[in-house]
């Protein structure tokens, strides 16, 4: 049978590669390309530039989607210098990143986009998302990463902005060995910055113990004995087994290093049987230094803002330790039948300090007093999956194929012992400094200290087959195709904290100093008087402990028919069967916390539903096709916000509040596109977009809070997103010949805009607090209503050189909608300005420097031209060097 995909001329390496990577590829199409193998080799040699032969490999794979979708390849990530899979799709068209983790589709925000890992679903450390924070992935272990932007009933049902597939990479065709090593740092970084006493272990991103729970402490948790009631001479005794040196001092900072391996093979058997191995690991240690202004709460005077808590010098030090391995095994026989196994595992430590100046209410400039803060955050994540894979072409059942998946995988954060510290500066002598040194004194309240610990455990298997027949009569070249798709995740999540009361010390006086580790040394407290007020207080609280569960069952059915080479049409229905339980515990009892048995009834959330998709493509001529496509898709809330429960945001910091009975969002999805493949991979497209919502779930404010906004998760009444979308790649050898054949143009451009409808009374109804919302028509939170990226590239002659220039910039966006007659605030445009040179001495060698953020933009979050939080971030610059051996 003639394959409709073969409509289009594409090379046999990219149609090995990218059968290789799809599951849902034609199995025919695989054998013709492992058929065609001996010509492998010529057609890499003579690809003219290194951009050309990675663009058309992209571009073909893009065009022969039946429903619209955006791919990137190594080779384009690796141009742009991007770290990450986060980093690097946000050059994709219409994606957007936030707080470096994570992506906005069309600036929906990240539960209206759902991601998989080669093909399968995968578990997520982060405890308030059911999605996984993208920049877990390295860039060196990712082939491609597939965006795709139209509901087809392959794909999870809960689709919003999109589906994201990380495809990582596979077993290569010939020998692969290579070692690369990298070094670089920031120039925000010259200065010495802030650190404090961790453990021996953090080079490698493992806390040995340091912060960790003292076994005193641990053991009364584990038996139910919580930190109430204490004598003081128990509460003294256990703080004497915290580790209470956390304070910060000033020191160099290091060097960011990194380092890559990767080696494989693959070999020939009896002309039958071909195995083959990839393995890599990578390692990467980076420091950001940033300066930031953290307000909280704003006043108004007249017309004048003014922000009654703030801290308005902010130093932060993040370090970062990435470690990656993947493992990849695969036996293929006969071209017919191919098993893949891979096992990934991921590690990233985050670990920052923050030391901050500010004021409060009670905390004033006006009676020469400050407010001194450090806060100490450290987590540990990591992901393990392990995933089996299989296609299998029977020619003989008319080329009847099936393919099938495994995937298990197992996420955790740990988070042993993260430590806030409280001290009041007095400017005793009125000389206008605020000695940190000689004015100093740990504040005499019940939080001057507060220690948290935390773990969360996730567990993901999702298991799945397909199931495709070609067949051909007259002019029609059809393929139907049916499967199921089962995912089981389960999810505990651990949380515990205690606080440092300083009331319990008789004489204030004991309080002088700048060092929480002096003040509160053995020696200090044996010399102290106490009251009765016990100085350790256990603030655990009631929903700190939950579990999780959720289960999806789902079939579906698609066909893709050609007629008479003009026109496709594709589409099907897919039906799930969605199970959800959040069980909220009270630590102190492990009892359900939930006394309302209709707060129980809506903590377990069942649906089940159709939801079908179309998608029309007419081929205007051989390089030229028009794509309309429709599906009704849904976006679920996740684990966490159906719970009443108050969670801290790790990325924002902000207190969260889940709302038991929160509806799903329903969405009808439209998308209209037109695309020009031309010659070289030279190409243009213009996409049109319309997305009809009901009960889009949002976020509000809610007024009244002593420090940071408390964010509650609702239901708006409805919601709308359009906009368009313009991409293109352009050799600039049509303005005239020499210097000009070896430049390039890319980029893409997204407009757009959206509108959500607000009921004040629904929203107090539905989450049982005041809601004094500004606006009750507003933009989606986080959209943004424009986003562009462009690239100007060059690839030298001989092939010794190229260099990217890359910018991107995103429209402002709805971080905290506003409350109380304040305006919403708005995350301001960051314009990031990148560039990559790679030089290529020999065929074995590739030296890359990266500069990034050349314009040294900082982030900026505001409302009605007042400024709430910002934060520098630098020009970073690297310089690595790889060998293939």
């Amino acid at each position: 049978m003639n394959k409709p995909a073969n409509r289009f001329p594409i090379k046999p390496l990219s149609l090995a590669v990218l059968a290789g990577l799809t599951m849902t590829a034609l199995p025919s199409i695989a054998q013709e390309a492992q058929q065609n193998e001996d010509e492998v080799i010529e057609e890499v040699v003579a690809t003219g530039t290194r951009l050309k032969g990675t663009a058309t490999a992209v571009m073909e794979e893009r065009k022969n989607q039946a429903f619209v979708a955006d791919i990137m390849g190594a080779e384009q990530i690796s141009r742009t210098g991007d770290s990450d899979a986060a980093s690097a799709l946000r050059r994709v068209t219409g994606l957007t990143l936030v707080d470096g983790k994570f992506i906005y589709v069309r600036g929906l925000g990240e539960r209206y986009s759902s991601t998989q890992l080669n093909g399968a679903a995968v578990p997520s450390p982060d405890p308030t998302r059911n999605v996984i924070p993208l920049d877990l992935f390295p860039s060196d272990i990712i082939e491609s990463l597939s965006v795709q932007k139209a509901y087809s009933p392959s794909m999870p049902a809960s689709f919003g902005g999109g589906n994201v597939d990380i495809r990582l990479k596979t077993i290569p065709s010939d020998f692969v060995f290579n070692l690369s090593g990298s070094v670089g740092s920031n120039f925000d970084n010259f200065d010495d910055a802030y650190f404090y006493n961790g453990g021996s272990d953090d080079w490698r991103g493992a806390d040995d113990g340091t912060r960790a729970t003292p076994a005193s402490i641990a053991n009364r948790w584990e038996n139910k004995d919580f930190l109430d009631n204490l004598s003081q001479e128990e509460a003294v005794s256990l703080l004497k087994d915290v580790n209470r040196d956390y304070d910060p001092y000033l020191d160099s900072v290091d060097p960011d290093l990194g380092f890559n391996l990767s080696l494989g093979n693959s070999y020939d058997y009896n002309s039958d049987i071909r195995v083959g191995y990839l393995v890599t690991a990578g390692y990467d240690s980076e420091t950001n230094v940033s300066e930031e202004y953290i307000g909280e709460q704003p006043q108004r005077n007249g017309d004048e803002i003014v922000m009654v808590r703030f801290f308005d010098e902010v130093d932060t030090t993040e370090k970062s330790v990435k470690w990656s391995t993947m493992m990849n095994f695969g036996i293929d026989y006969n071209r017919q039948h191919r098993i893949d196994y891979s096992l990934i595992v991921l590690n990233d430590t985050r670990d920052q300090i923050q030391e901050k100046v500010g004021n409060t209410n009670n905390i004033q400039l006006i009676d020469n007093r400050r407010i001194r803060e450090f806060d100490v955050q450290y987590e540990e994540r990591s992901m393990y999956t392990n995933q089996l894979r299989g296609m299998h072409t029977f020619p003989e059942l008319g080329f009847l194929g099936v393919d099938w998946k495994y995937s298990l995988g197992r996420s955790a954060r740990h988070a042993p012992g993260n430590m806030r510290a409280r001290f009041l500066l007095d400017d005793d002598n009125e000389d206008g400094i605020y000695d940190k040194v000689t004015e100093s004194s740990l504040t005499n309240a019940t939080t001057a200290g507060r220690y948290t610990f935390q773990q969360l455990h996730d567990r993901v298997e999702n298991y799945g087959y397909n199931i495709n027949l070609p067949y051909t009569l007259g002019k029609w070249e059809m393929e139907f195709k049916a499967g199921g798709d089962f995912v089981t995740k389960t999810r505990s999540a651990e949380n515990r904290r205690f606080d440092i009361n300083t009331r319990a010390f008789a004489n204030s006086s004991t309080l002088t100093g700048n060092l929480f580790a002096d003040v509160l040394s053995d020696d200090a407290l044996d010399a102290a008087e106490f009251t009765s007020t016990p100085i350790i207080r256990d603030t655990t609280i009631a929903g700190d402990d939950y579990v999780a569960a959720q289960k999806i069952d789902a079939y579906y059915l698609e066909a893709d028919l050609f007629f008479d080479n003009t026109w496709r049409i594709s589409g099907g229905v897919r039906y799930e069967d969605f199970r959800q339980a959040v069980v909220p515990f009270d630590p102190r009892t492990n009892q359900i916390d939930l006394t309302d048995e209709a707060d129980r009834a809506q903590l377990g959330f069942v649906e089940d539903n159709f939801y079908p998709a179309v998608a029309v493509t007419y081929f205007i001529d051989e390089d030229m096709q028009l794509r309309l496509s429709y599906g009704e898709t849904v976006v679920r809330p996740d684990l966490r916000e159906v719970s009443s429960a108050t969670y801290i945001d790790p990325l924002t910091e902000f207190p969260i509040g889940g709302t038991p009975g929160i509806r799903t969002t329903a969405i009808k999805n439209y998308d209209l596109r037109w695309e020009w493949y031309r010659e070289a991979g030279n190409n243009l497209s213009v996409g049109l977009f319309y997305k009809d919502m009901t009960d889009p779930i949002e976020s509000v404010q809610s007024p009244a809070q002593d420090g940071p906004p408390l964010i509650r998760i609702a239901n708006a009444e409805a919601g709308e997103l359009y906009g368009v979308e313009v991409e293109f790649l352009q050799g600039l050898e049509v303005i005239g010949s020499g210097l000009w054949d070896n430049l390039f143009v890319s980029g893409n451009v997204t407009l757009s805009d959206s509108q959500i409808k607000l009921d004040r009374q629904n929203i107090v109804d539905q989450t049982g607090v005041s809601a004094a919302i500004t606006n009750l028509e507003r933009r989606l939170t986080g959209h943004s209503e424009y986003v562009v990226n462009l690239q100007l590239g060059y690839d030298s002659d001989n092939g010794e050189h190229s260099a990217s220039l890359v910018y991107n910039v995103f429209g402002e966006r709805i971080l905290i909608p506003g409350i109380d007659g304040f305006d919403d605030s708005f995350e301001q445009p960051f314009h990031s300005l990148d560039m990559v040179y790679k030089y290529y001495p020999d065929f074995n060698t590739t030296v890359t420097f990266k500069l990034q953020n050349i314009l040294d933009e900082q982030r900026e979050l505001s409302f009605e031209d007042t400024l709430l939080r910002s934060e520098t971030r630098g020009t970073e610059f690297s310089l690595s060097y790889k060998y293939d051996f």
